[in-house]
């Protein structure tokens, strides 16, 4: 398989779409909130060169792939059967995972609940974070934090606000997240994690005057024209169920992340300076780390901005496992 290519395939009682190329050891690369598979176009055909079959999909509630409309269809047992079920749609028993955003978490916990299945994993931004018998309810945390202000994944959580929002325009949404979030704005038009009380979401980013080098118009009519098929509330839904995950989940405090472990983050990532600690914690979280790198001058979209860069550390960290 030499060529990109498309398809879709049933798996956890839904629809899922993906984009493929190469043949080899599997390789699944997980997306983040607001993407779709497009965002690994650097890695895919990258993988594929170096002799691995990898596989992007559509994660649920995004893009081609079913967008179920309860909330609780996005839980993060579901999140994680989902690719489990994918890697079995695909024929394999075993796959490398690779998460960046809140498809790291996703990573993560399909190599905590399969470890049989996924026997090594690249996480992207956001670090492996170890569940402790102290953690709060997410959301609590999140007000604990803010004090006046509104963490931003707490400004998600009722259903309709931010939907309608983002929803308004979603091709102007989507460039501010790319733009805001990167490495490319000065400091006064990265985005703000926390928003006043009489503030949204987007009046915490900010618009380029030109795109990114990164980001072509082609690139931004991809995203924009799947998210104006479906709107942003799947991708809204994960994080509304932040509470449940944590509620489901407290038999793994302690866990350590036993798997061979990439970790990449961006220097000038929002994300990454938020989860210091824990990437600071991960020579002893994850016994097997691999590596931890940080990308000078990238920003939360590290696999789009640094792609050279992202893709050496990648295959390099996937030769390793032979």
């Amino acid at each position: 398989m030499t060529t990109l290519t498309h398809r879709f395939v049933q798996t956890n009682g839904i629809r899922m779409h993906i984009a493929e190329q190469g043949a080899g050891p599997l390789v699944i690369l997980c997306h983040g909130f607001p993407e779709c598979w497009y965002s690994w176009r650097h890695q895919l055909s990258a993988l594929a060169a170096a002799g691995f079959h990898a596989v992007a999909p559509d994660q649920r509630g995004f893009g081609q792939t079913d967008c179920p409309e309860p909330i609780s269809a996005y839980e993060m047992f579901q999140l994680c059967g989902d690719i489990v079920g994918l890697v079995q749609a695909l024929g394999e028993t075993r796959a490398i995972v690779v998460g960046h955003d809140f498809g790291s978490p996703v990573a993560y916990r399909c190599a905590l609940l399969r470890p049989d299945m996924f026997h090594a994993v690249a996480l992207l931004s956001v670090p492996f974070l170890q569940r402790s018998w102290q953690d709060i309810q997410p959301t609590k945390l999140m007000r604990l934090l803010a004090g006046e202000q509104i963490f931003y994944q707490e400004y998600f959580q009722t259903p309709g606000i931010a939907d309608a929002e983002l929803n308004a325009d979603p091709r102007k949404t989507l460039l501010m997240m790319l733009y805001a979030l990167s490495g490319d704005p000065p400091a006064e038009k990265r985005a703000r994690p926390f928003l006043t009380r009489s503030e949204g979401f987007l009046d915490t980013l900010s618009l380029p005057d030109t795109l990114p080098p990164w980001l072509s118009e082609q690139d931004l009519d991809v995203f924009a024209h799947e998210f104006e098929r479906t709107g942003f509330s799947g991708g809204l839904n994960w994080y509304r169920n932040i509470d449940r995950a944590w509620e489901c989940t407290p038999f793994l405090a302690g866990a350590t992340l036993p798997q061979p472990t990439l970790f990449i983050g961006g220097e000038r990532d929002s994300v990454v300076a938020i989860f210091g600690a824990a990437i600071n914690a991960m020579e002893t979280t994850v016994p097997r780390l691999y590596r931890k790198v940080l990308l000078p001058g990238a920003g939360h979209w590290l696999h789009q901005e640094r792609p050279a860069e992202v893709n050496a550390l990648l295959i390099e960290f996937l030769a390793s496992l032979r």
